[in-house]
């Protein structure tokens, strides 16, 4: 049976090619666009007019809740939101414990040198990560590991177009390190929050996109030549049972 319900992030990707790809359904509608900023915004402005850490970590931490509740009592999806609850509570648990407001970036420091260290692994192994991801979400390989990896890996085109999209958002999580690190050891908390939301969702919207346009043609073609084998296998049973 079909189904209208889009994917979002790297979902979206793995659609490409078959369905009209939009970014904003990509990273969930304006509603989720919204519920993914407000909190970091309202930490930001509120630490800047009030130079009050404590309240501005009781605030945030109950807008984060609300959008739950509202999407629970609106009998929507909640992972999105329990998602960004569980982010917004790791920050402001971090801020809170060590007193220090900037300290609320730490942990999308460390997870970006996290996601550096997996994608420079994941070229140096030739198995992009972008493409691994994107694969798996496609056609989840629920037996026949090694067969799975080795027919989207065996398509030159397809690797190099994951390999390139590994580079660019390898990029863009340095990129990030690059701008606000120096903000964080300086303590400009505020013009640190303003790069954290301009380098956060609005980058990663730019990122899906071009990574849409660089896998976008590869990856249809794939797809086409992975139907063409089915069909030819259902036609002629006999012959690909003979080369097993």
């Amino acid at each position: 049976m079909g189904t209208d319900r889009k994917r979002t992030g790297l979902g979206a990707l793995a659609q490409a090619g078959d369905d009209d790809f939009s970014v904003i359904t990509a990273i969930g509608g304006p509603r989720g666009v919204v519920e993914s900023m407000l909190p970091g915004f309202l930490f930001v402005v509120m630490f800047v007019v009030t130079s009050n850490l404590q309240l501005t970590i009781i605030v945030s931490a109950a807008l984060a809740v609300l959008q739950v509740v509202v999407r629970l009592c609106q009998r929507q999806s909640v992972m999105g939101a329990l998602s960004g609850l569980a982010a917004v509570a790791i920050c402001l648990i971090w801020a809170w414990r060590t007193g220090e407001a900037r300290d609320y970036y730490m942990y999308g420091f460390l997870t970006n040198a996290a996601y550096i260290v997996l994608l420079l692994v994941s070229l140096a192994v030739h198995v992009p990560a972008l493409g691994f991801l994107i694969e798996f979400i496609r056609s989840l390989p629920t037996e026949h590991f090694r067969q799975w990896l080795d027919g989207w890996r065996s398509d030159k085109e397809l690797v190099k177009a994951y390999t390139i999209a590994t580079w660019l958002w390898l990029g863009v999580f340095a990129l990030r390190l690059v701008v606000q690190v120096p903000l964080y050891v300086t303590n400009h908390v505020g013009w640190l929050g303003t790069a954290r939301l301009l380098m956060g969702l609005p980058f990663w919207a730019l990122a899906i996109w071009v990574t849409y346009l660089i896998v976008a043609t590869p990856m249809h073609r794939h797809k086409m030549r992975e139907r063409a084998q089915l069909e030819e296998s259902a036609e002629h049973p006999h012959a690909s049972n003979s080369t097993q």
